[in-house]
């Protein structure tokens, strides 16, 4: 085989490995952790039992993929925010602005939470999720940590007031699951402004 086929062989091959989670993840959401099985995510992807084997080899490793690049995408996403030339208030921003839009961050929130607290789930996937969780806290703590030595957020622990945020906008995407949505609105800039030290301009 030519490196070009195998270069191309490659690329479908992720291709469908990342089709695989994204279904996965779906399923996940709709029927829970305990009920997800192999069957359906194959049927949510289109393909054949034997052919999502190819790429996974059990349940548990479907679900630890899928849980495993969400969390390195969202810590990587909320490093990068922490190193930019911005206002920490323009960072939270962004981060919840970008995390309320993204539709499927309502499926993985779900997966995410269920992961933690089921006690059927595999114990090492569960320290696994916990512990991803608690590493990406650091990240969002610098960019508490930033915005309280410019004197735009407000006193604490800036480890807490990022597992505040942080629980504050998972819970939220909680509710804009499609058909269950609250009819409510977000408002990001209502959101950062409770971490916000308030100033005279009105400024977020």
């Amino acid at each position: 085989m030519s490196p070009r086929n195998v270069e191309k062989d490659q690329l479908l091959r992720e291709t469908r490995r990342e089709h695989i989670l994204d279904c996965a993840l779906q399923v996940i959401a709709k029927q829970g952790i305990d009920s997800a099985n192999v069957k359906d995510i194959a049927k949510e992807a289109g393909l054949s039992v034997g052919n999502v084997y190819n790429y996974f080899d059990s349940k548990d490793a479907i679900f630890s993929a899928v849980l495993q690049r969400g969390q390195i995408n969202y810590g990587r996403k909320i490093s990068e925010h922490a190193l930019l030339k911005l206002d920490a208030r323009d960072k939270l921003y962004e981060i919840c602005e970008s995390w309320i839009a993204t539709p499927e961050n309502w499926a993985f929130t779900i997966m995410l939470q269920s992961i933690r607290t089921n006690e059927t789930v595999n114990p090492e996937l569960r320290e696994a999720a916990t512990r991803r969780f608690t590493a990406n806290l650091e990240p969002m703590a610098d960019i508490m940590r930033q915005g309280q030595e410019a004197g735009v957020i407000v006193e604490g622990d800036p480890k807490q007031l990022a597992f505040y945020f942080v629980s504050l906008i998972q819970g939220l995407t909680l509710q804009l699951a499609p058909g269950y949505e609250i009819p409510v609105g977000i408002h990001t800039a209502s959101i950062v402004r409770l971490f916000s030290v308030p100033d005279s301009s009105g400024k977020k």
